[in-house]
């Protein structure tokens, strides 16, 4: 039979017992695990220091739709969502 679909309350059972969190391990980092970690901390500041937009496409891509000249098919917006969603390449051969 098919259980309904909703609330059930939880059961309790009295044999399992919470379990506590493990502690972290502290560990001495190594040299070349503090130098990764700034140059991961310059490359992640850098990046985001500067956006990676194209300024101008982005002025013309906004004036065509202001202008009604840029051409929106719902059909096509509808796939590359999905795709997006399902992060599927349509390009891809494999």
């Amino acid at each position: 039979m098919v259980d309904p679909v909703g609330f059930k309350p939880a059961s309790f059972n009295p044999r399992l017992a919470p379990v506590a969190p493990a502690a972290p391990v502290k560990g001495a980092q190594t040299a070349t695990q503090v130098a990764q970690a700034s140059t991961a901390a310059s490359l992640t500041q850098a990046a985001a220091a500067s956006a990676p937009v194209d300024a101008d496409r982005v002025a013309k891509i906004k004036k065509a739709i202001a202008d009604g000249k840029f051409p929106l098919v719902p059909s096509t917006i509808a796939d590359r969502l999905l795709a997006l969603k399902l992060q599927w390449n349509p390009h891809d051969k494999a």
